[in-house]
């Protein structure tokens, strides 16, 4: 399974997300292979330093460079995950031909949409309450697909 996360410049919650998938994916019977974009990434930007920090012991994120999200990354991608509505929406305009494989992370993990936030500008705490956000869905996420293999 290829799995795509999406957020808005790929330097705080997709990287994050990919890492904690990579890093998690380990442990599956079931092959993943993790990508993540950015809608409005401009190409090799770093992660951001916070990001980097709420990451330390969870997984090294350090290696990411951003990557603006293309026609080809949706069509390798089995799910496009997002963080926001508006992400979600924004790639259903721009590429309506996938439009069956993105969703939002909290819809695929609690079947709830709900966003998860933008920590861009925040400290550090606000980093780690992101990360641990997604930590909580990709658990979820985890939880169902190994669901589904029973």
């Amino acid at each position: 399974m290829n799995v795509l996360f999406v957020c808005t410049g790929n330097t705080c919650r997709s990287p994050m997300a990919e890492g904690i998938l990579k890093n998690k994916s380990k442990r599956l019977s079931k092959n993943i292979e993790v990508k993540s974009r950015g809608i409005f990434a401009i190409d090799n930007d770093l992660p951001s330093k916070n990001a980097l920090l709420a990451m330390k012991g969870i997984a090294d994120i350090s290696k990411h460079r951003a990557k603006k999200i293309s026609a080809d990354d949706l069509a390798w991608a089995d799910l496009v995950l997002v963080m926001t509505k508006a992400q979600k929406n924004q790639l259903l305009i721009d590429y309506p031909m996938f439009s069956n494989k993105i969703k939002l992370l909290s819809e695929v993990s609690t079947g709830r949409e709900k966003d998860i936030k933008d920590p861009f500008g925040e400290s550090l705490s606000g980093y780690k309450r992101t990360m641990e956000e997604l930590e909580y869905h990709i658990d979820r996420f985890i939880e169902k697909l190994e669901e589904e293999r029973e």
